[in-house]
């Protein structure tokens, strides 16, 4: 978990990490300098488990959530068999674990897994709103290349992705912590589940830092931002990450950066002939037909 003056809502997600149906967890912190009650509120929550060092506190690097998360994940003082990302203010369904670990143990242990799903929102007073888009194409390296499929929120992983988040590096300037997994997952030919069914609460209020990507409001600002070059400059940062780590990838998925490296910095016509040898995609017609026009306009 990373937190940054979390104390409005954190109280609620720890004790919802308690409530899980799998009782084998540890709690690790990342505090990225905290000035409100955040660190006390955890102090307490520490003192209600029965083990003394069940929840550990790091100071983080003080450069945003990605990094926060980053970092602590390639913290090499945390072992464990799996591990799972948490937001400070969200709610976890009480199965959340057992459902992420009853999929990840039917992965043979050398093979890097990453288990992510769908969000309920919901908003700062705990009702309930729309979950986020139900997607349904296969998640591959092909998609993670021009879209991040779930919340950091969602998502529990293996030592072997662990590992390959480790061989990366934890200095990394990376857009997100879940797109990176993600990348890195698909890209080395591991595998991910995703699940249709969601099991977090993801609260939106006026702190996120991040929001919720469900609704016509969130698609249009995706296409907007497509437009402005910010897609573009995440792009940019993704291959440049992507490329330290190409030992990581299989040959296959290294051709398939390759073209879509190459590809961006064609005219049009080379443009959308390598996405199509890229076979990049999006998970919905409408994302695909954003990709297209953000192609047309040098936005990709």
């Amino acid at each position: 978990m990373c937190t940054f003056n979390g104390q409005r809502f954190l109280s609620e997600q720890l004790a919802s990490i308690a409530a899980q149906t799998h009782e084998n967890w540890d709690v690790v912190v990342s505090d990225d300098g905290s000035t409100d009650q955040t660190l006390d509120i955890i102090a307490t929550f520490s003192a209600s488990q029965n083990r003394a060092d069940r929840v550990r506190v790091f100071n983080g690097p003080k450069r945003g959530f990605a990094t926060n998360f980053l970092t602590l994940t390639c913290n090499e003082a945390i072992q464990a068999d799996f591990y799972a990302w948490s937001d400070q203010d969200d709610i976890w369904l009480n199965s959340k674990l057992e459902t992420a670990l009853t999929w990840l143990q039917t992965v043979p242990a050398g093979v890097p897994a990453l288990y992510c799903g769908r969000t309920r929102g919901m908003n700062a007073q705990g009702k309930p709103m729309e979950c986020s888009p139900l997607f349904s194409r296969p998640p591959t390296f092909a998609n993670a290349l021009v879209q991040s499929l779930a919340g950091g929120n969602t998502m529990v992983f293996n030592q072997a992705a662990r590992d390959l988040m480790l061989d990366a590096g934890g200095h990394l300037d990376i857009v997100s912590h879940d797109w990176w997994a993600y990348l890195l997952v698909t890209g080395a030919g591991g595998q991910v589940a995703y699940d249709s069914q969601p099991f977090v609460l993801y609260r939106q209020h006026d702190g996120n830092l991040v929001g919720a990507n469900s609704g016509l409001k969130a698609r249009l600002s995706r296409l907007g931002m497509m437009f402005k070059g910010r897609f573009s400059n995440w792009n940019d940062q993704n291959i440049r990450c992507l490329t330290s780590a190409r030992r990581l990838l299989t040959a296959e998925n290294q051709q398939k950066l390759d073209c879509f490296r190459l590809a961006r910095k064609s005219h049009l016509p080379g443009r959308l002939l390598g996405l199509l040898r890229a076979g990049v995609y999006r998970q919905t017609l409408p994302g695909n037909i954003g990709l297209f026009l953000a192609a047309i306009v040098k936005g990709i």
